[in-house]
């Protein structure tokens, strides 16, 4: 008898589809390692060979409904396949899951249903179907307040994305234009309140001994030398730090003195850039080519 745990065995095994799975241990009686070669022959288990692989490539998506917000990263291997219109349709299916059924992380995303079962399984049979690895890497969902207002942006159709959560004025082209700013200038605070103590702590360390390694400032009072510490720290720190930085649209602008000439502050912002601290297998390309070519 084939049971659901065998089908969900062979499935983690191969990554071949569930109906595969069982049609393969009814062929081989049920003996998993036989099945397993069954789907190898017959060319269905590819994704278990994928498994090792490093999927750095990819798409990130960002959208907005009502008062919920979600950022999200699907990796892939190659850059091609973010092309792909099965790809782009999984990407539309995350987002739909992750807006009605706002799930607190990955795990939680992956176990919600779809036609398949859940995402792990859609995600499975794509990347069966692809043939490359494809990975859900990671989510945010945002629920925004009644007077808040969401601003979102994606780069480069998806290569990065921006969701940031605004109070004040409702203006969409101000919720854009910060966007935008976090999107392109990657700031990881929006201000210096926001910044740990241990960051600006070892800016602090390291500016000292910059100060105190520096002949031109060695007869300089303390209060003089604090007083330039203290400043190399905020110039060092300013582009970490969201309102700190200069507009995009007018360099001669800080972002906080945008926010103010239009009634504005920001409440929270997340950026997601395609992989981003992924470390990236280099292929010999020339290796890589000639290894198809020749069935290596």
């Amino acid at each position: 008898m084939i049971t659901a745990a065998m089908v969900k065995e062979l499935r983690e095994k191969t990554g071949a589809g569930m109906m595969d799975c069982k049609k393969a241990l009814s062929e081989c009686d049920g003996d998993m390692e036989k099945s397993i070669d069954w789907l190898r022959e017959k060319g269905i288990a590819k994704a278990a060979k994928k498994s090792d692989r490093i999927a750095a490539e990819g798409l990130t998506r960002s959208a907005v409904e009502g008062n919920t917000g979600v950022v999200f990263e699907v990796n892939s291997e190659t850059d091609f396949v973010a092309k792909n219109e099965q790809f782009l349709g999984l990407l539309d299916t995350v987002q739909t899951l992750l807006v009605s059924n706002k799930p607190a992380d990955v795990d939680a995303a992956l176990a919600c249903a779809t036609a398949e079962g859940t995402l792990t399984d859609t995600i499975t049979n794509a990347t069966a179907t692809i043939g490359e690895k494809i990975s859900l890497r990671r989510i945010a969902v945002v629920e925004k307040a009644d007077d808040e207002f969401f601003g979102s942006y994606v780069h480069m159709g998806g290569k990065i994305s921006a969701l940031v959560t605004l109070k004040g004025k409702a203006d969409e082209k101000v919720a854009k234009d910060i966007a935008m700013q976090v999107a392109s200038m990657a700031p990881q605070y929006v201000s210096r309140d926001e910044m740990p103590a241990d960051v600006v702590e070892h800016e602090r360390k390291v500016q000292t001994e910059i100060v105190k390694n520096d002949e031109k400032l060695a007869n300089k009072p303390e209060k003089v030398l604090a007083g330039i510490i203290e400043g190399k720290i905020s110039k060092n720190l300013k582009d970490l730090c969201l309102v700190e930085q200069e507009f995009f649209l007018n360099p001669d602008q800080k972002v906080g003195q945008y926010l103010k000439e239009n009634g504005v502050e920001v409440v929270s912002f997340v950026r997601y850039a395609v992989g981003e601290g992924i470390e990236k297998r280099e292929d010999n390309f020339a290796e890589e080519v000639m290894s198809q070519a020749f069935g290596g």
